[in-house]
Order: structure tokens, then sequence, then C-alpha cells
């Protein structure tokens, strides 16, 4: 990736936090959203929105948002506005209990949630008649390259090339550095502000789902996991769950295209987290520029443009299924 952080916008929080405040996000107009409600096998719902092109037969970009995302992210406008001047149709995913409104059943949505983005490809490319690419930002590019590494040579039959943008695809390590320091009082709290209550809401939709105390307790993403999501989610605890739900070690099981796009100043996802070529496999290419930040890529005079992200990945994904 070719990527030179503006003069104006040093250091890698700078590079996170301002795009996602400040910055242009798309040109063109506002975005024409439209949402579907969808039913989940386990009689749950996501909510869906789609940007449709002028042409019904015209690319489908899939976009999986990241923690406490939703098409209101900046990376969402931002890839949302890509994917409209290239005359594509986008669809997004919500996460369950993401798109405003809290799911039904006795579960959230997590990193390594593989059959989550299973059954949601599954039923766009009946829908799309053809594979979709497939872009995931933060959290939601680690469950997708934890899904194409789970489905090998099969996930050709879903997805023609995938994307992860900035994603703790280690996330023990990841963990560890948002808990620490100026990423524990400015990123995780911000997370854990919307996410308790959150949680909480769900334990008086299932009373005794989880140790309530415990959670109201929790002052770092480690212990919000270990309270919250791992025990939701069928793991042993905070360990099981980042063990078992890291993409890394996985990585060379993919027989799709793959790029795995990581900003070596990102402030959680530290650069020594980051993978070799040597994990990477055959199939996955690495870009890994030393600025950027954690989804941020900003360009031009301030407040700035996000472009190059969104822009280059797309091109890339064009690239690698050239001829399919």
């Amino acid at each position: 990736m070719k990527y030179a952080a503006p003069r104006w916008l040093p250091g890698g929080h700078a590079q996170t936090i301002w795009p996602a405040l400040f910055s242009r996000t798309h040109s063109g107009g506002p975005l024409a959203w439209r949402r579907e409600r969808w039913d989940t096998p386990d009689g749950d719902f996501i909510d869906v929105d789609f940007l449709p092109a002028a042409r019904s037969e015209a690319p489908l970009l899939v976009l999986f948002h990241g923690l406490e995302g939703d098409r209101h992210s900046h990376s969402s406008r931002s890839f949302a506005g890509a994917a409209r001047a290239l005359g594509w149709q986008l669809a997004l995913p919500h996460f369950r209990g993401c798109s405003g409104e809290l799911n039904r059943a006795p579960r959230a949505y997590h990193s390594g949630d593989y059959a989550e983005i299973d059954w949601i490809l599954r039923r766009l490319r009946q829908r799309h008649g053809r594979p979709p690419h497939v872009v995931g930002v933060s959290l939601g590019g680690n469950a997708l390259m934890r899904w194409a590494g789970e489905m090998g040579e099969s996930a050709q039959d879903l997805a023609q090339a995938v994307a992860s943008v900035c994603s703790p695809l280690d996330l023990a390590a990841c963990g560890i550095a948002i808990d620490q320091g100026f990423n524990r009082v400015v990123y995780a709290r911000r997370f854990l502000r919307t996410m308790v209550p959150k949680a909480l809401r769900k334990l008086q939709q299932h009373p005794g789902l989880f140790d309530g105390e415990r959670l109201r307790r929790a002052t770092t993403i480690r212990e919000f996991d270990d309270a919250f999501t791992a025990p939701l989610h069928g793991f042993a605890g905070v360990d099981d769950y980042y063990a078992r739900a890291s993409a890394r070690p996985h990585l060379h099981r993919i027989r799709v295209p793959a790029l795995a796009l990581n900003a070596c100043n990102d402030p959680f996802v530290p650069a020594h987290s980051l993978p070799g070529p040597e994990e990477a496999g055959t199939h996955v290419t690495l870009w890994q520029p030393l600025q950027g930040g954690h989804v941020g890529f900003a360009s031009g005079l301030p407040p700035g443009y996000i472009r190059s992200l969104p822009e280059q990945v797309l091109e890339w994904l064009q690239r690698a299924t050239a001829g399919s």
C-alpha cells in the first residue's frame, strides 16, 4: 500500500482519532441506504443495510464493520462511498445488537464468529448469483479471516476475495495493548461506554445469563471479555476466547485471495503482533505501511479525506480477481 500521512497529522493516535471525528469520508451526496431485517438460523435477527447500484449485475461488496460499529462508522461511510464511485453494490450486515436495536437471543457478537460470517455470505451469494468481494474492518476483519482459514478451498464458493483492514489478528497482544496507558483511558473507555450498558440490557432480557456484578466492575476490555463475551459464546474464559478466535494462526490455511492491511503505528494493533510472510501463506498478501493509525489513513489538507484506504483496498480486490 502506498500511504504517507500528511505533515499536519503526526503519530498513530492523531492518525486514528482525527479521521474518525473530522475527516470527510465520501463525496457525491448522502448515501441512500436501504435496510432489511433477516431472521437468523437460531431465531434471532440481524439488520443488513444495502447501497444499490444503477446496474443489477454490478459487483457486490460485502462490508463487515468493527467493534461497536455500524453504517455510520467513518470506515463504513468511506467504503460505501468508494463502492458507489465504482458503480458497485454494497451490503453492510450489522453484527447482532449493533443496528440500533438489541437482538433477542442470549448472545451478542465476537471477534471470531466465523459461523455468523458464513451464513451471511451464503445468503448473499445465493441472492447475488455469484461470489461477492468481502472486506472486514477491525473486529469484522479478524472474523472474516478466521472464516476464510476455517473454510479453506470452499471459501471460493462464497467470496471472490477477502480483505481485513486494521484487524486484531492476534487478539491476546491487542487486548494487552488496548488496556494500557493512553489506550485504556481513550479507546477502551470509549468502547466500554456502549458495551457495558448494552450487556446489562442483555442481562435484563435473559436474567442469570452472566455475572452482572462482575461485569459492572469491568474497567478493561479484557475484563469485559472475560465476564461477558467469553461465557456467552462458549469459551472457557478470556484466554480461551483470544486463542481460539484469533485469525493469525489460521492465515496459512486460507485458499482464497486475501489481503491483510495493518498500519505499523496502529495504537492498539501493535506492530510486533502482525503476521510475517512465513505465517501468511501463499494466498495472503500483507500490506503493513508505517503510518495510518487504526482505520485512519487520512490525506490532503485539513480536515483531510479518507480516500486512499478504501480506494486502494477495492483496487486490490479488482486486481486479485481479474479474469475470474
